[in-house]
């Protein structure tokens, strides 16, 4: 019997039963359909907290804890490590920076460091170069908001409270110095974090630089950066304001850089090795990845129930094709077809229905996921009053084809299996009862 014969076989029989198969199909479709969608909630999870920690811009940063000090014999040998980018010393200034500039003034911290290493982890900058003499600054991408008058206080005052009064909140950007910070010299004094401080010595600088904006909307930058080689002068600033000790004037901190993300892994093994006390931001795509793995095969498991459920149908539409066409079987068999080639008449029609199940479960998964990631966040904004889900990047679904794959080769295996006993059953029936069937 030729493979085209097969197929009319199995179409003839389809055609004669287009009620019953359809509704068989439709179950097969639903069952691979919500398996699909409720996978692809947590595929949709996994990408967006991915997305999230993935967006960081300390991205490749290690922490290095503790509060012992590099030595340089100590920097040069991690520096050494393969795919090691750099050793960054940030020094935190235990003071508040109180900028000056025309009639407006704001308070910021204050970092000092090497700025040629700051240069290369940090990359381009938004506005301007980084210093390249001693009385030269970097600002934050903040800072020129943050730099208001006595006028704009109250006027951010009253519309803070505006914003209170209908349960949001106002963040000053419409304050501010509006124009360009760059070449323009400001006055720093510092202030320092003990009762009583009183603020210390003005020292000019002039901005050169404007750092890039932050990653996350709600974080707000407007520190101030500068070399290391001004450290001397801060001590000697706060030093004269008699409330600092000076072992309390800086505090250290030193980060490790990698060339990438992907090789921020083995650095991290290499040091902890070594002994230091480090972490990165990657160790928690580590565990996420295995919570997401066990999610994902939990839904997976429950959307495979639905498609039993629907092989229910299949089994029941395969036994009645079975039943109906025993009279076909005897013509069959009295003709020569082998026990293996009626399996194969059955088990293909089976498998038609998981196949176009399958694929019409697809094209309404996507649908449904699209339309999902659309409609989501404008009903969650609707219902919560809050505009960040409407701004957001969250993916509530996620089909990728590994999904589909996992789906396609469920659906249609359950298919088949739901299709094997029937089709075993109309091997073992009768020649001569077959023919004897009434038509």
């Amino acid at each position: 019997m030729l493979f085209k014969d097969q197929l009319d076989f199995v179409t003839q029989h389809i055609k004669k039963n287009k009620l019953r198969v359809f509704m068989t199909v439709l179950a097969a479709t639903m069952g691979c359909a919500f398996l699909i969608v409720l996978a692809s909630v947590g595929f949709g999870l996994q990408d967006s907290i991915r997305n999230e920690i993935l967006s960081d811009e300390n991205i490749t940063k290690i922490q290095v804890f503790g509060n012992d000090q590099f030595t340089e014999e100590q920097i040069h040998e991690i520096k050494s490590i393969e795919h090691v980018k750099t050793v960054l010393e940030t020094i935190t200034v235990n003071a508040s920076g109180h900028s000056f500039f025309e009639d407006r003034d704001t308070l910021s911290d204050v970092y000092v460091t090497n700025m040629q290493d700051f240069e290369q982890v940090s990359g381009k900058l938004a506005k301007g170069k980084y210093p390249t003499k001693p009385n030269e600054i970097v600002v934050g991408y903040h800072f020129a908001q943050t730099l208001i008058n006595d006028a704009e206080r109250k006027i951010i005052e009253e519309k803070s409270k505006k914003a209170e009064a209908e349960g949001t909140f106002y963040n000053g950007s419409e304050e501010g110095y509006k124009d360009s910070l760059i070449g323009k010299e400001i006055e720093l004094a510092l202030m320092p974090r003990t009762e009583g401080a009183e603020e210390g010595e003005k020292i000019k600088y002039t901005i050169v630089g404007v750092m890039k904006k932050p990653s996350y909307d709600w974080m707000v930058n407007n520190s101030i950066y500068m070399d290391k080689e001004q450290k001397p002068m801060l001590a000697t600033n706060l030093a004269a304001t008699g409330n600092v000790k000076e072992d309390d004037m800086f505090l250290s901190e030193f980060n490790i850089f990698a060339d990438s993300m992907e090789n921020v892994k083995s650095i991290l093994d290499k040091l902890k090795d070594d002994g230091y006390n480090v972490y990165s931001v990657t160790e928690q795509l580590d565990k996420m990845n295995v919570f997401f793995l066990v999610l994902k095969i939990g839904l997976i498991f429950v959307g495979t129930i639905a498609v039993l459920i629907a092989s229910i149908g299949i089994f029941n539409t395969m036994t009645m094709a079975v039943t109906e066409r025993t009279r076909e079987i005897g013509v069959l068999k009295a003709i020569g077809a082998s026990p293996k080639l009626i399996q194969r008449l059955f088990l293909m029609e089976s498998t038609f229905i998981g196949v176009i199940g399958t694929l019409i479960a697809v094209v309404i998964s996507y649908i449904i996921s699209f339309v999902a990631n659309a409609a989501l966040p404008v009903i969650l904004e609707a219902a919560t009053g809050e505009e960040a889900f409407s701004k957001s990047d969250i993916t509530f679904s996620l089909i990728p084809w590994q999904l589909v794959i996992i789906a396609a080769a469920i659906s249609i295996g359950v298919a088949m299996i739901s299709g094997y006993r029937p089709a075993r059953k109309a091997t073992k029936i009768d020649v001569i009862q077959a023919l004897r069937q009434e038509l």
